[in-house]
Formats: C-alpha cells, structure tokens, sequence
C-alpha cells in the first residue's frame, strides 16, 4: 500500500520537482534562503526599536539662563539630538533644507524678560515631516519638553507668590492626562514596520517564487513532462508541483515568527496557533493565486513584473501605513483584492492586541476565498502545460 502511494503520479510529481530543485539553485535561494536574508537584513535596519538621536538646530536668541535651561532639557530628550546652533533662522532653515537637520527650535529675544514681567513668550518649533513617522515622534518629543518647562516656570511663578508645592502644581497643570498606551506601550518603531514588512517580504518571495517555479516548466518547455509525469492530470501537475515549494515557504515564515516574536520581542499577547494557521492559508492562497497570474499570460516574465507590483501594493493598500477607515471607496475595495489586506488584520489582532479568537474568522473565510478562486484557475493551465505554442516565451 505505502510502496503504491510512493510509486503513484503524485509523489512522482514531488520528486521529481525536489529533484529539480537540487539542480536549480536558483528555485532553492528564490524559496528559501532569499527571503531569510531579507529578514535578517529588516532585523538589522529596525534594531534600534524607537527614534532616537534625530539632528535639531536650536537659535537663541536670547542667551539667557532660562534659554540655557531650554536647550539642556531638548538636550536631555531621547529622540532629538541638537547638532548646530545657529545665529538665525535663516542659516537654521538653509541646513534643514541640505537634510542636515530635522527640526529648528528658535528661542526669542527678551523671552526671559517676557516671563519674568509675568508674559507669555512663544518659542517657536519647525519640523521636516516628509517622514511621518520620524516627525511625529519628534514633534511629540520636542512639545513635551516645552510643556515640561512651561510648566516648571508656572509652578516657580505661583510658589513665589505663596502657593504650596501641590497648589502651584495643581494651578500649573489643571488637567492632568493620564495617557495608557495597550498595545505598543514602548512606542516602539520595529513593532510597528517589522510586522508589516516582514510578512511583506515573506508574501512577495511566496507569490514570485511559484511563479518563477511553474513559469519555468514554460520557458524551459518541459511543461509536457510535468505533464505526462502527473499521468495527464493537471491537478495533480500543479500541486505536486506546488508542494514542496510550500513546505519551503513554511520554513522560511517560520523563520520570520522567530525573528518577530523571540530575536525582536515583538508582544505576542494572543493565540500563535491561530497565527501559524492564517501564514499556511496565507502561502497556499499566493500559491494559488501565482497559478491564475501564468493562466492568465502564460508569461513568466509578464507575470514576474505584474506580480511585483500586485504584491508591493498590497502593504500600501493594507491599513497598516494609512487607516482603511480614511481612504476613498474606491480605494477600500481595492484593498480586497490582496489576502495580506485580510491576514494582517489577524496578526496584528493575535500579536499585539489579544484579540478574540472569533474576530479572526472571518478574515480566516476570505483567505479561503482567495485559495477557491486560485483553485479554478488550476485547470486553465492544462492547455498551457500540453500546447507547445505556450512553450519558451520568457
């Protein structure tokens, strides 16, 4: 019975595509070693967590203790780190726009003055926010640092005048926001891009790695073989032939689990047998999905440059870079068109948020849409596996 299994078309079909394998180092990098590297690489380029150390220029013009004061404590904040100081905006402005700095912070003349004689005094900030990220983090950094001394002065101003420690702190700061942050209390920059990118990178050597695989059984005109040697079925050509790339790709997210959940320490408050589950769907609905691509244009290398865009869209058009929520219809149907769309909505609900295993069904029944929809699209292939004049086209 097991020597039958063994000898049937099916496990032929797998070794004979594991045989090719071993032949073509190229199938093995593109599956495996590939995508392991550019982990490591993301690792390496997100390790530091936050931001930090970003180049700011300060302009005092006022040259006082209180001036003095104010440049120590922006000094003092983790993400910024004073890099010039300069005699005017001007000469600030001219650096920021050589991308030597990223924020101007300009002290006026006479502000002690102006707080002494019990005036407000504007210290002005200016921010590079073509990164988003980068500049909210620092705007955020620099304005809880004028907060903080504000208040200070606030506070020394109502002591002076004969208010008690907790009086003039009380006086000084009103309202006291008690912020609580869930699910990235460190606000850490890896957490945010690595489970992002990551499964990125994973979904793109998934989605073009099969097409490579099954594109060159066309280029090569060998399609006939993988034809005959499935005992003229196509379903059994196709996912015999798709197997052992699956079992690479396992591996290779499995991989990518480790590094985001042990190397890099990414909260994983939820369920991880749930997350292995949607990566499974997830390899086999690219796979899939990769078959309907050759299908469709018979073409690898058509197909190699149409599926690198449909896979880098995909994080774009996610939610994860910009909320679902505020983009244009249009736009949001879009975003269904691609499985990550769906299984990042599980992995950031199982990793960082500990949400209910029944909030991930239903992106679990889309990602079975996707793999029934890449299913039709098995038997389209068989004209192209036995008709030659599919055969050698790059």
């Amino acid at each position: 019975m097991i020597k039958r299994i063994y000898n049937s078309a099916f496990f032929n079909v797998i070794k004979r595509e594991l045989y090719r394998i071993s032949q073509n180092k190229v199938l093995l990098f593109v599956a495996l070693i590939a995508p392991i590297i550019t982990y490591l690489l993301i690792m390496w380029m997100f390790s530091e967590g936050v931001v930090r150390n970003v180049p700011v220029s300060v302009v005092d013009l006022d040259n006082t203790n209180l001036s003095r004061n104010i440049i120590r404590q922006i000094e003092a904040t983790p993400v910024a780190k004073i890099t010039y100081h300069n005699a005017s905006l001007k000469e600030a402005k001219s650096l920021m726009n050589k991308g030597l700095v990223d924020a101007i912070v300009v002290i006026p003349n006479k502000t002690e003055k102006e707080i002494i004689s019990g005036h407000s005094s504007p210290v002005s900030v200016y921010l590079n926010n073509t990164n988003v990220v980068k500049g909210g983090v620092l705007k955020a950094g620099l304005y809880k640092t004028l907060s903080t001394v504000s208040a200070g002065i606030k506070v020394q101003t109502y002591l002076k005048k004969g208010f008690n420690q907790n009086q003039a702190l009380a006086k000084a700061v009103p309202i006291q926001i008690n912020t609580h942050l869930l699910f990235n209390p460190f606000t850490n920059y890896s957490y945010f891009l690595t489970l992002g990118l990551l499964p990125l990178m994973a979904v793109v050597f998934i989605f073009l790695g099969t097409i490579y695989a099954l594109g060159l059984e066309l280029k090569e005109g060998t399609a006939k073989e993988l034809f005959d040697t499935a005992e003229q079925s196509v379903t059994v050509a196709i996912i015999g032939k798709l197997i052992p790339y699956t079992f690479l790709f396992f591996i290779n997210v499995m991989v990518m689990n480790v590094i985001l959940f042990i190397v890099l320490g990414t909260p994983l408050q939820g369920n991880l047998l749930s997350i292995i589950i949607s990566e499974i769907l997830l390899i086999i609905a690219y796979q899939l999905l990769a078959v309907l691509f050759l299908n469709i244009t018979y073409n690898m290398r058509l197909s190699l440059s149409l599926g690198t865009a449909y896979t880098m869209m995909a994080l774009t058009f996610s939610g994860l870079t910009f909320p679902n929520m505020a983009m244009p219809l249009v736009a949001k149907i879009f975003s269904w068109i691609f499985p990550y769309t769906f299984w990042l909505k599980i992995l950031l609900g199982q990793s960082l948020r500990n949400a209910p295993l029944i909030e991930i069904v239903p992106y679990l029944l889309v990602l079975f849409v996707f793999i029934f929809l890449g299913t039709l699209s098995i038997n389209g292939m068989k004209s192209k596996l036995t008709n030659s004049k599919y055969w050698g086209k790059n």
